[in-house]
């Protein structure tokens, strides 16, 4: 039995399976005891904002329209006074409707999906945090996501969309299912200030690239009404065209008629404020001294 760990988040659950979890808690484990010789470098990192995505139904690369609240805990390592390493794991959530941000109204295609995502990078600020108390910054890394979109069918019932392969996924054309678990490569920047040397809010806008057009299962072209339907049900046939819901007298597409477009690669982001705690601040404090060149890492920037 395929069992899976559920996540609270602002009234929303973020579902994610064991495999995913226990690549999290290994992943965070793993630089715990890494660094944790050097504890007076390693900064504690709480995120809290919002999620949002661009894709098939949602057009703009970056809109606070039908966003939804984000969390994240993670951790900061001074390699020198400009040069971080970082990790983050962020849970949020990512939708959209054809009725609201789309210009395919017609289509009437919606969508929603938790994403999990684990992040590893480098963190540049321009400015020395240690000369400057508002410093700009930037990131970029790698992270390892998943997703798993659903919608709500005419009775409001949750719906996975995966499995009913809306567009022929697995049986048509050659066109292969896709994963739920994928790579994404995260960049962005901010602004951080510091309250004190072992204290620090950002504000950070944190964009994903993914390899995927699938993250709302929406990419190419209908397949035929009779193939789908008897590949996978009347729910897929259904939920693949949804038109005929608006009461417009649209039928379900002739097989080949456009419903997404495969040119670019689907994207999500989370935005909003980190909160850096170093660990054993009064010791950092106290020592007065701001030289990075034990730590193994490059001191000079």
């Amino acid at each position: 039995m395929f069992f899976l760990f559920g996540i609270i988040l602002a009234g929303q659950t973020v579902i994610v399976c064991p495999f995913f979890m226990k690549y999290i808690l290994t992943t965070i484990f793993a630089l715990v005891l890494l660094l944790s010789a050097s504890a007076q470098n390693l900064h504690l990192s709480f995120f809290g904002g919002f999620s949002n995505y661009q894709g098939d139904l949602q057009g703009k690369r970056f809109t606070l329209q039908q966003s939804h609240p984000a969390a994240g805990l993670g951790f900061l390592y001074e390699c020198s006074e400009k040069l971080y390493a970082r990790v983050n794991v962020n849970f949020g959530k990512v939708s959209g409707d054809d009725k609201t941000a789309s210009k395919n109204a017609a289509r009437n295609l919606s969508f929603s999906s938790p994403v999990t995502d684990v992040h590893a990078g480098l963190e540049y600020h321009i400015l020395n945090i240690y000369e400057h108390s508002l410093v700009p910054y930037v990131f970029a890394g790698i992270s390892y996501f998943s997703f798993n979109p659903s919608a709500k069918d005419t009775l409001g019932r949750t719906i996975y969309l995966r499995p009913l392969s809306t567009e022929g996924q697995g049986f048509y054309q050659g066109r292969k299912e896709y994963s739920i678990n994928q790579i994404a490569i995260p960049f962005g920047g901010g602004i951080k200030f510091a309250i004190n040397e072992n204290i620090r809010l950002a504000l950070e806008i944190g964009m994903r690239k993914t390899n995927t057009d699938y993250l709302d299962d929406v990419s190419t072209t209908y397949i035929d009404q009779a193939v789908l339907l008897t590949k996978r049900g009347p729910e897929a046939v259904s939920l693949a065209f949804r038109g005929d819901e608006l009461k417009t007298g649209l039928t379900y597409p002739a097989d080949g008629t456009q419903r997404g477009s495969a040119k670019s690669k689907d994207w999500y982001y989370f935005s909003g404020i980190h909160l850096n705690i170093r660990i054993n601040g009064n010791e950092a404090y106290s020592s007065g001294s701001r030289s990075r060149t034990k730590t193994g890492c490059p001191a000079n920037f």
